[in-house]
């Protein structure tokens, strides 16, 4: 089932990989209302590694996407406490391919569960699963697997993967009305 998500992905969501601007930190953070990050709890027991992948520490990207978010949504100062719940399902770090024509690119699958801490339940009650790419650039023209370690190219995908999250936070808050104060 994996390895169909994987195969899709890889055309779909080509476009995709362009809009994911995580190079963001040095700005104020957007408004998510009351937002404040409580528990960050990141666990991987299901990773797969995608086809033609090179292989990844499973610790290593768990604690490059903690971090991830704790760089990200721990500059929040809201009044309200909420816990993310994230399960790294699959992934792929693309090898070196041939420069330009098929360079394969890295890819992220994972799942995100929020909860409100005063009220003790999920604000999504379906998981909400995000998929990224890595980010198109000067560094991944010829192909991150030629240009980035393993390393680098984990690193960019849980900060593309984690302003994802901040996106959909974001549409969320304005669609649903999470994180805004209940009057």
């Amino acid at each position: 089932m994996i390895r169909r998500m994987f195969l899709g992905l890889g055309l779909s969501l080509f476009a995709l990989g362009a809009c994911t601007n995580a190079n963001d930190l040095d700005k104020a953070p957007v408004d998510l209302g009351n937002f404040s990050l409580g528990h960050n709890i990141v666990v991987a027991p299901n990773l797969t590694k995608g086809p033609l992948s090179r292989e990844a520490d499973k610790d290593q990207f768990i604690k490059l996407m903690k971090n991830a978010v704790d760089e990200r949504f721990g500059r929040y100062e809201g009044d309200k406490l909420y816990h993310f719940g994230i399960s790294l399902d699959g992934y792929v770090l693309a090898q070196p391919g041939i420069p330009v024509v098929a360079s394969p690119k890295s890819i992220l699958i994972f799942n995100v569960t929020v909860w409100d801490d005063e009220t003790g339940k999920k604000l999504n009650e379906e998981v909400k699963q995000i998929t990224v790419l890595e980010t198109f650039g000067g560094h991944t023209l010829l192909g991150s697997g030629y240009t980035q370690s393993p390393e680098q190219q984990m690193q960019g995908l849980v900060r593309n993967g984690v302003k994802e999250i901040q996106n959909w936070l974001r549409r969320e808050m304005h669609t649903q009305g999470w994180f805004k104060d209940k009057t």
